[in-house]
């Protein structure tokens, strides 16, 4: 097939700006779209074909007209925009060439005309290792994970630490690493099926299925009667409130998600915050982008350890682009058992 040939590139397009729950007609899909398999000259940008695409809670809030974010709202009428993995096509780039394998932000869609190159990362293909991977636990869900954990929970040996969302893509990688430097490990999620992967598949010492309590803070007391020096915040809310009151003296948590806020615009309110003060407790927002100099470091120490069985890894993948919107909506149900991936092409 010739470069200068078009080609059909089916799309999925953000139609518009919602503060609802996600729902699968605030997406379409677009036939009939084409492009040319060609970076055009002197424009530094590669043509690329999107292999795996992910979805993750973040771009939720890419959907609301909003621009006090660390990102920009989605555009209405435009390809959602998300992190990939792909193949280069074609390349007016010097340091990317044709048939590189690359991780970086795209476009959901078959084709992709990159212009940011410097944000592209070279996938070197590791046996045994998913090229999928690269969108979890060797991408920047597992980078939170890494920097979120040893970072912003500064953690030590025999500490008994607790992470909401367990089974998301950032969740089990946390509760493994936890378990790898000596801590006692505790995770939350919303199903029995779940509550068994993290007990039996992803070792931790514990889990509780939080829709199946009526009061989270004695439910907490029940799994950490010492209390818990460590909380990995995946979901805000109420949780985050129980898991406060049950904190001890100097403990620390790592805010990286408020799932439980997703959909609402009214704020949540807190009752257990005076033992933030009485506790002496450290409460750290963090974004993985404050941590770029650890990236190597993460990339040979998880592999490392996943190589050796230290560590296993979650993956629900849907096939087909036509399939992405569901995929997207269902990670705010639950509906995915660990990191939600698209495939869009075979390797």
């Amino acid at each position: 097939m010739g470069k200068d040939l078009a080609v059909e590139n089916l799309q999925v397009i953000f139609k518009g700006y919602t503060d609802g729950s996600p729902v699968e007609t605030d997406m379409e899909l677009k036939h009939g779209n084409l492009i040319k398999l060609e970076a055009p000259q002197g424009s530094n940008a590669v043509l690329v074909k999107n292999l795996y695409l992910s979805c993750d809670t973040y771009m939720r809030g890419r959907m609301r007209d909003r621009h006090d974010s660390f990102i920009p709202p989605f555009v209405p009428g435009s390809a959602i925009e998300g992190y990939g993995v792909a193949k280069v096509v074609d390349s007016d780039c010097p340091d990317v060439k044709s048939g590189d394998i690359v991780s970086g932000i795209t476009n959901w869609e078959e084709y992709s005309l990159i212009q940011n190159t410097g944000q592209l990362k070279k996938i070197q293909h590791v046996d045994g290792i998913p090229l999928s991977y690269h969108l979890g636990v060797l991408g920047m869900p597992g980078f939170t994970a890494y920097a979120g954990f040893y970072e912003a929970c500064a953690p030590k040996k025999g500490d008994y630490v607790y992470v909401s969302a367990a089974t998301s893509a950032v969740g089990q990688l946390v509760g493994q690493l936890a378990k790898i430097h000596g801590c006692y490990v505790v995770g939350s999620t919303g199903t029995s099926q779940k509550v068994e992967l993290l007990k039996n598949k992803l070792g931790f010492d514990e889990a509780l299925n939080y829709k199946e309590e009526l009061d989270l803070e004695a439910a907490l007391a029940r799994y950490f009667p010492q209390g818990i020096d460590v909380y990995f915040d995946n979901v805000g809310g109420v949780m985050l409130d129980a898991t406060i009151a049950n904190m001890r003296n100097h403990g620390r948590i790592a805010l990286c998600g408020i799932l439980s806020q997703n959909n609402r615009n009214d704020p949540q309110s807190f009752r257990n915050m005076f033992s933030v003060i009485s506790k002496r407790i450290t409460m750290k927002g963090f974004l993985q982008s404050d941590f770029l100099h650890l990236y190597p470091r993460f990339l040979e120490d998880v592999t490392h350890y996943y190589k050796q069985g230290k560590i296993v890894y979650l993956e629900d993948m849907s096939d087909g682009l036509e399939s992405a919107p569901a995929a997207f909506v269902g990670l705010f149900s639950g509906k995915n058992v660990g990191k939600q991936v698209i495939r869009v092409a075979s390797e």
